[in-house]
């Protein structure tokens, strides 16, 4: 059989030798096939059997939010997460649909998200720690073996105007590294939790749930990006876009040009070249963006070009999580044959120094993301601020910076 080598680990692909003509290969069938090629990492299957129902299920919520008055704010407004944030009423129902479906897959260890004020353990016992400790839609599975953290919700401020969002997950190899917070102990839930910190090359799948004019499941499991469409009529999760690979270049750009005069001169002068069609390709590139990192990134998984939220100066590390929405997306974008980069530097090799950590993201077809490295590189030679501010992420211990 076809193999891959990907973070040091040997993934085997699955062989299809037949399919049904009803039903094609589903998302279960496919989970089935790899674990037995896969042993090792046989527990990924029940994983992503919860991770589909939940995403079945927000689907569902949705799609009828309008119908059934789950648009809007919590409690008509006023009602905030433990960051300060607004809550929208998916926000809070749909962070109950994931914790849900984890516990009762029975590999629950410890939940934590934007919409619990502190970690959840999922034992049944009422826990308290740290107030230093406030997740943002992120949760956390601890199994014996794997971590998986989660943005349930992506783009849900848009969700009232009928605009795609999604659900972003990512899966962590544990390692040798244990979280076990035991009664009578000084240790905080939150160092507990940061002993499992891992960058995104140590990810073994990940991937995100669209809900648009279909609901798309795209995932990664190291063996490539595969491409599920769920079927309504039969409730399952069929594959129909397999072994998605990003061409070399697209035409596309997708970022958010209202904060042009807040960026770094490198995105300035690059995005300006591709507008006027002074760059590497002499074409003029058209912009596309929605304002939903999954629906941002899932159009340009099939088409090609770049998606950026870059630093600037109101955030001069971006506003994306390294943990649940960066990482987890390099991981799928490499996979596709894509780059996922700071500006500088590659995503998946940044350690995280926390849950919250965000960083710059500028991901998308390779020649187009080598492209807009130049103009990075070039500038730092320039700005040892800028310069500065990469090495910083990349080493934030030793820099004493918090990336």
């Amino acid at each position: 059989p076809a193999f891959r080598h990907v973070n040091g680990r040997k993934v085997v692909l699955p062989i299809f030798d037949d399919e049904c003509a009803y039903t094609g290969i589903t998302l279960t069938r496919y989970m089935i096939e790899f674990s037995r090629a896969n042993p090792e990492m046989v527990e990924l299957e029940s994983i992503m059997a919860s991770i589909q129902t939940a995403c079945k299920t927000i689907s569902t919520l949705v799609r009828r939010s309008s119908m059934t008055g789950l648009i809007g704010l919590e409690g008509g407004g006023g009602a905030v997460n433990v960051q300060g944030e607004e809550q929208k009423k998916l926000d809070v129902i749909t962070n109950d649909v994931l914790k849900n479906a984890l516990k009762f897959s029975g590999k629950m260890g410890v939940l934590a998200s934007e919409e619990e004020d502190a970690p959840v353990a999922m034992d049944g016992e009422e826990n308290k720690y740290d107030d230093a400790f406030k997740a943002k839609e992120v949760i956390f599975e601890e199994g014996n073996k794997y971590v998986a953290v989660f943005d349930p919700l992506d783009g849900s401020s848009n969700v009232d105007a009928g605009i795609p969002t999604g659900t972003i997950f990512g899966i962590f190899d544990e390692g040798d590294a244990t979280c076990i917070v035991e009664e009578g102990t000084e240790r905080s839930m939150e160092e507990c939790l940061t002993s499992t910190l891992k960058p995104g090359n140590a990810l073994v799948a990940s991937g995100y749930c669209l809900y648009s004019s279909a609901t798309h499941f795209v995932m990664t499991l190291g063996a490539g990006v595969q491409g599920f469409t769920l079927d309504e009529t039969n409730g399952e999760f069929v594959l129909t876009h397999p072994d998605i690979q990003l061409p070399p270049r697209g035409k596309i750009y997708s970022l958010n040009e209202g904060n042009r005069w807040q960026w770094d001169d490198a995105l300035r002068d690059y995005v300006t070249a591709i507008q006027t069609g002074e760059g590497e390709t002499g074409v003029q590139y058209t912009a596309r963006y929605i304002g939903s990192m999954v629906g941002d990134v899932h159009r340009t998984l099939l088409y090609g070009g770049i998606f950026a939220y870059a630093a600037d100066k109101k955030n001069v590390n971006g506003k994306l999580r390294l943990l649940y929405e960066a990482a987890p997306m390099s991981f799928l974008i490499e996979q596709a044959a894509g780059k996922a980069v700071t500006g500088l530097y590659r995503i998946m090799d940044i350690i995280p120094t926390n849950v919250h950590q965000r960083v710059p993201v500028i991901m998308g077809s390779p020649d187009d993301v080598d492209e807009a490295m130049k103009y990075y590189e070039a500038e730092a030679e320039k700005n040892p601020e800028l310069k500065a501010r990469c090495e910083a992420r990349m080493a934030p211990a030793a820099e004493g910076v918090a990336a």
